[in-house]
């Protein structure tokens, strides 16, 4: 179970058996059952995590509408970066969309080795240039592709786990169009082949 938040922790920045056991001290397991929240908008982001099993949906509300920005699946980190890096409360919530459970630690825990251990002062700025990449990989998606060229590519990329497990209004959602929109170009695109 650790082993599995050190890989991919180490795909950003080799960590020696000392380092990774200052971290491995604090390290606890929370079960999310299947609709519950990781974080709710409106509290404190306190921790980063790493799936080790489930799904979950990380969105945003505006006019009680849902508006879907990620998917978190097995082996991936979740927190709420934002949150946690101001200390400011999270304008998003992640919801479980199936029961999970997950490995996690304090972010305060994070700021202490990342201001004490140079590997993690590394780990913390590789991990941010990935949130930023992330981050501008679907700001220029959204903004520069139309509907149809936002689910071509969707489909191309390697989201084929989103396609799989997540309910259609959610992707519909994630690709920033209705779910009438989303089943009318699934079925241009159907055609088409």
């Amino acid at each position: 179970m650790e082993q599995r938040l050190r890989t991919q922790l180490e795909k950003f920045v080799k960590l020696s058996d000392e380092d990774w056991s200052a971290l491995a001290f604090g390290l606890y397991v929370r079960k999310i059952p299947k609709k519950e929240y990781f974080i709710r908008k409106g509290e404190y982001g306190k921790e980063i995590g790493i799936v080790l099993q489930g799904t979950l949906h990380q969105f945003y509300e505006k006019d009680a509408e849902e508006r879907s920005t990620y998917f978190f699946f097995e082996d991936m980190l979740v927190t709420a970066y934002i949150s946690c890096l101001t200390g400011k409360k999270s304008e998003l919530s992640i919801q479980a969309l199936e029961d999970c459970e997950i490995l996690c630690f304090a972010y305060s825990d994070w700021t202490r080795l990342s201001q004490t251990l140079w590997s993690y002062q590394q780990l913390a700025g590789k991990l941010s240039e990935y949130v930023a990449m992330g981050l501008e990989e679907r700001m220029v998606g959204l903004l520069l592709l139309s509907p149809e060229e936002r689910y071509v590519q969707f489909l191309e990329s390697n989201k084929k786990r989103i396609i799989e497990r997540i309910p259609q209004h959610y992707i519909a959602s994630y690709l920033g169009i209705t779910p009438v929109s989303l089943s009318r170009i699934r079925n241009r695109i159907m055609k088409k082949s």
